[in-house]
C-alpha cells in the first residue's frame, strides 16, 4: 500500500495506541468521580492537559476538549454568535474554510447573519489591508485557518490577530487543525483554535478547541460536570491522554520533519512536471505536505479510483467537502477547469522516495490508459 492522504488524517503512531489501550486499561474510573478511582483518573487527564498547554503555550483552563476539529470549528463559530447577540450581525472568514466552519456560517446566514469572504491575491493568501477592509462597527467574528486543507496555502494569522487586536468587541477564530505538528504556530493573538489529533498520528475521536481565559461562548453541549464548563460529558479519559501524547511526539524533532517532508515535496514536484497533462495548483505561499494538482482531461475521482485499484491512495478535495469543485483551488489558481479536476497528493515525513517513484510511474500508466479511453469515446 502507498499512502498520500495524511492531510484527511495520519495512521496512528504506535506509542500512542499503546498508551490508549493502557490508559483504558487501568483507568477505569470517571474522572469526576470522587472515590479514588476517579481522583486517579483525574490526575492523569491534568497531567495530560497541563502538557498540551505547555506544548500549545496556552495555559491548561482555556483547553477544551472535543470530538475533533468539526466539533471544535462549531462550538466557536456558535459559541460566540450565542453569547453575543446583541453585539453585531456581520462575520468575516474566506473561501479557503474546511466544510464545518463554511456550513455553520451558511446557516447563520440563512438566520439573518451577514458573511464577508476576504478577497484574496493572485497566490490565495488573505492580507491584513483585505481583512480591515471589510471590518464593521457590528463585526462580531473573523474565522480564518491558519493552513487550507487542500491546496495547502498557510495564511498570516499571527498578523490577522495582531490587526484585530485594535478591535476588542471582534473576536479572532482559526482552525489550525492543517497546522498543528507540521510547522511552528503561534498562538499568542488568536481568541480560539480548533484542534484534531487525528491529523498529528493520534486516534481518531478527539480534538480540542483553545479558548483564551478572556473570552467567553455559549457551550453547544450542556449537562453534566466534565473539564470545563464549556463542553459537558464525561471526559474521554484515553483518548485525551494518547492525543497528549501524539502531540508530544509530533512536535520532537519539528524542524527534522519539516525539511525531509520539504525534501520529499521537491522529490515529487520535479518527477510530475515531467508530465505534460499536470498543472500543479499548490505555490510558494503553501507548506511542503500538500501538493494538489490538475488534469482537466479526466475526472479527479476516476483517476483517484484507478490508483486505488492499485493500491496507492490520494484524494480530490478535503473528505469533509460537500461540494464537487474546489473553492480552495479557484482561489489559489482563478481558474475553473483548475478547481473542477484537483488532486491533493498529501506527504509525510513517513512517506519514501521508492513510494514517490512508484506513484508517479503509476500515474503516468493511468493518465495515459484514461486518455486512450476518452479518445475512443
Amino acid at each position: 500500500m502507498i499512502y498520500l492522504d495524511y492531510s484527511a488524517t495520519t495512521p496512528v503512531n504506535d506509542e500512542v495506541l499503546d498508551t490508549f489501550v493502557n490508559v483504558s486499561k487501568n483507568y477505569i474510573g470517571n474522572p469526576n468521580s470522587l472515590h479514588r478511582l476517579g481522583v486517579e483518573a483525574k490526575e492523569l487527564i491534568d497531567a495530560s492537559t497541563k502538557q498540551m498547554a505547555k506544548l500549545l503555550g496556552v495555559k491548561e483552563k482555556e483547553i477544551i476538549y472535543t470530538s475533533g476539529s468539526s466539533e471544535s470549528n462549531n462550538t466557536a463559530i456558535m459559541g460566540v454568535i450565542n453569547k453575543y447577540p446583541n453585539r453585531g450581525k456581520h462575520i468575516i472568514t474566506t473561501k479557503l474554510e474546511h466544510s464545518s466552519i463554511i456550513s455553520p456560517l451558511s446557516y447563520l446566514q440563512n438566520n439573518g447573519y451577514d458573511v464577508d469572504f476576504v478577497e484574496a491575491d493572485e497566490n490565495g493568501r488573505v492580507t491584513v489591508e483585505n481583512v480591515k477592509k471589510l471590518i464593521r462597527k457590528d463585526t462580531v467574528l473573523v474565522s480564518i485557518g491558519a493552513v487550507n486543507s487542500e491546496v495547502g496555502v498557510v495564511q498570516p494569522i499571527e498578523e490577522i490577530g495582531k490587526l484585530l487586536k485594535d478591535y476588542p468587541t471582534i473576536i479572532f477564530h482559526s482552525d489550525i487543525t492543517q497546522a498543528v505538528g507540521k510547522i511552528k504556530i503561534n498562538l499568542e493573538n488568536i481568541d480560539l483554535a480548533s484542534i484534531s489529533a487525528q491529523k498529528f498520528y493520534g486516534i481518531k475521536g478527539v480534538g480540542c478547541l483553545i479558548k483564551k481565559e478572556n473570552i467567553q461562548i455559549e457551550p453547544l453541549i450542556h449537562g453534566g460536570k466534565s473539564t470545563t464548563v464549556y463542553r459537558s460529558g464525561t471526559p474521554a479519559l484515553a483518548l485525551i491522554v494518547s492525543m497528549s501524547k501524539a502531540l508530544r511526539l509530533a512536535l520532537d524533532n519539528l524542524d527534522q520533519k519539516y525539511n525531509r517532508v520539504l525534501e520529499l515535496n521537491k522529490y515529487l514536484v520535479d518527477k510530475l512536471k515531467d508530465i505534460k497533462e499536470v498543472h500543479i495548483n499548490s505555490n510558494e505561499f503553501c507548506y511542503p505536505y500538500v501538493v494538489n494538482l490538475s488534469i482537466v482531461n479526466i475526472k479527479s475521482e476516476v483517476l483517484l479510483h484507478a490508483l486505488e485499484k492499485e493500491d496507492i491512495y490520494i484524494s480530490t478535495q478535503t473528505a469533509c467537502s460537500t461540494s464537487n469543485y474546489s473553492m480552495a483551488v479557484y482561489e489559489v489558481t482563478k481558474n475553473e477547469e483548475y478547481a473542477a479536476h484537483s488532486l491533493r497528493i498529501s506527504l509525510s515525513y513517513l512517506t519514501t522516495e521508492e513510494e514517490l517513484d512508484t506513484f508517479v510511474e503509476v500515474f503516468k500508466e493511468k493518465i495515459k490508459e484514461l486518455d486512450l479511453k476518452n479518445e475512443s469515446n
